[in-house]
């Protein structure tokens, strides 16, 4: 399958700049990066794309049993990469995506330059076996997975705001809740398992180029000792902190969030 079928691809930006691919997290679509976007193309090659189930990708890509690990998501990367003959990438992941990035790199080196994690978390769940605080129980999650399982479009109404962290600014969430009930509740479902329930922190140290893990100074979906926890791991990495609120700085803070980005990525 043509992989700019399969993954909705579009290109755009400046011809012969560096190239930056831009990663999209649960319940987005390419859309959410479009104030970072028309900020970067006078500069970069911008490569935007949809995972598989999300978005304008190919519905007959998408199957529940390939999509319930990360991994099959950071295959499709390296396809996309492959396919399109991109090098030097700077590929930028936010929240799952970023985790998806790790695994891409970590499996393939060779097509990437740098790494961006926006808003990354490689555990959502606590593990009180080494103290590690992801910020939520098992039984958050089993009972945030019930809730969208038994009423999607209710559970994205509730949790979008939430998630986006921005309530002076209610049009955000607002934004984020009709991203959330485009996406299909079938697959929305797998995604948000395979998201909530993976664990990459042994992945981390599998990372072997530059990094740079950017977290808002206020997300309760990944706190800031979380982001700490992903620059500790990543041999060399550095740590932006954005004077922001939320998951998605994306929207919130797109000027602060593209300076970050372009900071680390150069104009080679």
């Amino acid at each position: 399958m043509d992989v700019r079928v399969k993954n909705n691809v579009k290109i755009v930006g400046r011809d012969g700049g560096p190239t930056i691919v831009l990663a999209h997290g649960f319940g987005c679509d390419q859309n959410l990066w479009r104030l970072v976007t028309e900020r970067l193309i006078a500069d970069y090659r911008v490569v935007l794309f949809d995972h598989v189930g999300a978005g304008a990708s190919d519905p007959s890509a998408w199957s529940a049993e390939r999509y319930s690990t990360l991994d099959a998501y950071a295959e499709d990367v390296l396809t996309l990469v492959e396919d399109l003959d991109l090098r030097d990438v700077v590929f930028v992941g936010h929240s799952v995506a970023s985790m998806i990035g790790v695994l891409a790199v970590a499996a393939d080196p060779s097509r990437f330059a740098r790494l961006v994690l926006l808003t990354p978390s490689p555990r959502y769940v606590d593990d009180e076996s080494d103290g590690y605080r992801g910020g939520f129980t098992r039984a958050d999650i089993d009972e945030l997975l019930e809730s969208l399982e038994a009423n999607y479009l209710g559970w994205s109404q509730a949790m979008a705001p939430n998630i986006m962290g921005n309530p002076d600014r209610p049009q955000l969430g607002g934004e984020l809740t009709d991203s959330f009930c485009r996406t299909d509740p079938a697959k929305a479902l797998v995604f948000a398992r395979t998201t909530f329930l993976s664990d990459n922190r042994e992945d981390l140290a599998r990372v072997s180029i530059p990094t740079l893990v950017i977290e808002c100074a206020r997300d309760s979906l990944a706190p800031r000792h979380v982001g700490a926890y992903v620059h500790e791991r990543i041999d060399g990495s550095e740590l932006v902190t954005l004077d922001a609120s939320g998951h998605c700085p994306q929207l919130s803070a797109p000027e602060a969030t593209t300076e970050a980005i372009t900071a680390f990525a150069g104009n080679r």
